[in-house]
């Protein structure tokens, strides 16, 4: 079965006054239609880059090279009229902060029927019925069709973003921060139907958040970034729960655990901050702030290996670190990164 996204090393580089910043590293990722990734990080590691590249979003300035297979058709090589066919029909994004997305000054209804209307996925005279029903699907009464964006809550919004991001009826649907500025119950609720929408449309989803705990009660897969590369990926029970990359660990770690006195009382950081990216060291990314490290990791950058190469499907768990590394010298150069 095709997959229904297929990144193979992505690298994205931004142009500035002091030189070339590489932001995204060598980044392979794997979706298949009705499946649900989490990718998550700290701000910074590149995952909003990610997020705008698989549609062709960046900036002039950005610098975008591998491939991003959509359906097994590279989106980096389309034509701008294919592309223009590709985003929302194809492929939509729901951003953080859906007060900056939506138009102040048009009304809900109409702004959630203008893709409809781009890309004639409906008739015309059937485009308010449509708009009713994505009303509805998101929890939404159809009283709100004339609402302008700034009469409804901040998880209404969110949820009008949401009925847009579906209105063409995309394959792929990318979450970005799509619940970072929500309470806790609006979150849960948005959650919720994300979920929800997964199942009925048997549609993939790309969830992009800091918060692993979303992550893992919504997604099938997580991969963790640092520094722009994924550093371990695999079931997202598993990533969450039991880590086996130092940096994922120190992430997980980060978030108290319900009937845990200990991590809620003291919650365990990450001393230090990430690395500029315009000034990398040799070596492991991660040694400077890592509680683990060894003298091999000042020279050695691993690529992503098998966990436990000898369980059972172990190929779906992946970290990149030398603890975690299969059985070889590890003062080598690091063989060509295997995708799962």
């Amino acid at each position: 079965m095709t997959s229904l996204l297929d990144v193979r090393d992505l690298c994205v580089t931004y142009r500035t006054g002091g030189g070339d910043v590489p932001a995204v590293r060598g980044v392979d990722l794997a979706l298949d239609p009705g499946g649900t990734l989490g990718l998550a990080g700290e701000s910074g590691s590149g995952k909003s880059t990610v997020a705008l590249a698989l549609l062709r979003l960046l900036p002039g300035t950005a610098g975008v090279t591998g491939e991003v297979l959509l359906e097994g058709e590279n989106v980096l090589d389309m034509r701008w009229g294919r592309l223009r066919a590709v985003r929302w029909a194809g492929a939509s994004i729901v951003f953080q902060g859906a007060m900056h997305s939506l138009n102040p000054v048009r009304r809900i209804g109409d702004q959630i029927a203008e893709p409809m209307a781009v890309h004639g996925t409906v008739p015309a005279g059937e485009v308010p019925a449509r708009v009713t029903a994505l009303l509805e699907q998101v929890g939404l009464p159809d009283s709100r069709y004339r609402d302008y964006p700034h009469q409804l809550s901040g998880g209404q919004r969110q949820r009008v973003m949401i009925a847009m991001a579906l209105a063409c009826e995309p394959r792929l649907v990318i979450a970005d921060e799509a619940t970072t500025a929500l309470d806790v119950m609006i979150q849960a609720q948005i959650l919720t139907l994300l979920k929800r929408l997964v199942a009925e449309h048997g549609i993939g989803m790309l969830m992009i958040s800091h918060d692993l705990s979303v992550l893992s009660s919504t997604c099938d897969r997580v991969a963790i970034m640092y520094a722009g590369r994924i550093v371990e990926q695999g079931p997202a029970r598993e990533v969450v729960h039991e880590p086996a990359h130092p940096y994922a660990d120190a992430l997980s770690a980060a978030f108290p655990r319900i009937g845990d006195p200990a991590s809620r009382l003291a919650p365990r950081g990450l001393p230090g901050d990430p690395p500029d990216p315009a000034d990398r060291s040799p070596g492991c990314v991660f040694r400077p702030r890592c509680a683990v490290a060894e003298t091999v990791c000042a020279t050695v950058d691993p690529p992503l290996w098998p966990v436990d190469p000898d369980a059972e499907g172990a190929s779906t768990r992946q970290a990149a670190c030398v603890h975690v590394g299969p059985a070889r010298p590890l003062t080598a150069a690091p063989t060509e990164e295997k995708r799962p």
